[in-house]
């Protein structure tokens, strides 16, 4: 007898036809470490530093350290440990920035990272704030002034793993020659005081870098750091579609790595925005976990050694914490979406394997019959990327997706997906439920299932794919038909898959 099944994007369910549920693409690295903002400085922290929470409470970091440490956190990088002339380590020239009779913030980070063997990269600012100037000679002296302290009172712990120098500068187009000599002089400050200490840099400015140019490698070869962990700004969406150009831009930077001793990693951005993209007056939330997962993939297949992420903290908050940071209900999607797929689980692992092209599919060539133009392409195993634009997309108008597959005969199927594109600003929508059904004859089908694709309301400025993926089938059938429904807007699908195998 057939069978109709739910499935839920957000819930645990059984891997795909072709993978077993514990195993992922080889080659994709997990998110190891996550920026912690210690300091609620503007509305982009509503939720990574909510001001409902006491954010200074020793036992709220002793926390949340062990949760990053479940999830598999290895590095934790310290934004800033002082702002506005208040410090959250007990510093002996500026005044505390939690109660003077408790452990600080800094401490209690330190502690839990000794306890769970993770790694910390502190930080030497803010000298002033969040718009500190190492051009100028204040700014530069206070920093080195405080790296100095930092240095003394943490630079023993076990977790002390280095140094993250908030030298933020820009590759627009190329790395500025003060933003070199700067960095260069901390480091060679850090490395007075902390010998055999990484020293990390994370700057951004890679969507108008002029990688072309011999300069833009040159003052990379310049740099006396460790590591640099650059910012693939993905969530900031400096461009409309900025997917295809960063991961382009990071291969060419894994080859230039490849010619230097500095370690190329990468700092991938987990956020998109409430309001308005980059503004102080609007407040970071979870991106899509498509969108998250095609990062991952990109930055992986160019060699990034190490993944970095701003933020896991504050973004992807554990679900029943017993101290959340504020997150609305339906943010704990991201962290449910993201332990599934580190676990194998879910239709996370197909997801991932169509992002490096190495599915097959049994519709492959077979003849495919829909109201679209170039419908044909819906089984030509041709992928399109985070772009609405791209030809690979077949575009469904009117709010109204049907397209019918015919195998040329009777097979068995196990597993049926459709890859999908969500852009909300085409008015481009991965519909929430996408119908599979099968037949013998073409003439009457049976629904095989009804796949809820789970909303995503965070979808105010990014592009992303994702898919609706049906497992577990028994059944026999010639023909095989995909409906969707989206209200007035258009539905992109690059590919209707039929026992997918990767």
């Amino acid at each position: 007898m057939k069978r109709t099944l739910i499935f839920f994007l957000c819930c645990f369910f059984a891997g795909i036809h072709g993978i077993s549920a514990a195993a992922k693409t080889a080659g994709t690295k997990p998110v190891k470490g996550t920026w912690i903002n210690l300091f609620w400085q503007d509305e982009r922290n509503n939720y990574m530093n909510p001001r409902c929470t006491d954010n200074t409470d020793p036992e709220l970091w002793r926390l949340k350290i062990k949760e990053l440490h479940e999830i598999g956190m290895e590095y934790l990088v310290i934004m800033a440990v002082a702002n506005e002339g208040k410090a959250c380590y007990p510093s002996d020239f500026m005044e505390p920035a939690y109660p003077a009779e408790r452990e600080s913030p800094v401490e209690a980070i330190m502690s839990a990272a000794d306890e769970y063997g993770m790694n910390v990269f502190m930080s030497c600012g803010w000298a002033r704030n969040q718009l500190d100037n190492l051009q100028d000679p204040e700014i530069k002296a206070l920093q080195l002034k405080i790296m100095k302290e930092v240095a003394g009172k943490f630079a023993s712990r076990k977790s002390f793993y280095g140094w993250y120098l908030p030298v933020e500068d820009s590759f627009e187009p190329v790395l500025s020659e003060h933003a070199v000599t700067a960095v260069n002089d901390l480091t060679e400050y850090a490395r007075s005081l902390t010998p055999g200490k990484q020293i990390m840099i994370s700057p951004y400015g890679l969507c108008n870098a002029d990688m072309d140019s011999p300069a833009f490698a040159e003052q990379i070869y310049k740099l006396k750091v460790d590591i640099i962990a650059y910012q693939d700004e993905v969530g900031c969406v400096r461009e409309p579609m900025p997917m295809k150009r960063m991961k382009e831009h990071f291969k060419t930077l894994g080859e230039i790595h490849g010619k230097c001793g500095i370690r190329f990693w990468a700092n991938i951005e987990s956020f998109t925005w409430d309001r308005e993209t980059n503004s102080w007056y609007s407040t970071l939330v979870p991106a899509a976990f498509g969108r998250y997962l095609s990062q991952m993939t990109g930055v992986s297949q160019a060699g990034a050694e190490n993944i970095l992420s701003f933020s896991v903290f504050g973004i992807y908050d554990k679900p029943g914490s017993p101290v959340p940071l504020g997150q609305p209900v339906w943010a704990n999607h991201a962290y449910r979406c993201y332990t599934e797929w580190l676990a194998g689980e879910g239709h996370w692992p197909f997801l991932e394997a169509t992002f490096y092209g190495n599915v097959t599919n049994r519709a492959a060539g077979c003849k495919v019959t829909a109201a679209a133009e170039d419908a044909g392409r819906l089984c030509d195993g041709a992928s399109g990327y985070e772009d609405y634009r791209c030809p690979e997309w077949v575009v469904f108008t009117g709010g109204r997706m049907e397209a019918v597959i015919d195998l040329g005969r009777t097979e068995k199927i196990e597993c049926l997906a459709a890859r999908l594109l969500n852009y909300k600003k085409a008015s481009v929508r991965i519909p929430d439920t996408v119908d599979f059904y099968v037949s013998e004859t073409g003439e009457h089908f049976e629904k095989a299932a009804s796949v809820d694709t789970g909303h995503i309301p965070n979808d105010l400025h990014d592009c992303w794919i994702d898919a609706a993926v049906a497992s577990g089938l028994d059944m026999e059938a010639r023909y095989i038909k995909v409906a969707a429904s989206c209200h007035g807007q258009s539905i992109c699908c690059d590919e209707i898959f039929v026992n997918p195998e990767f």
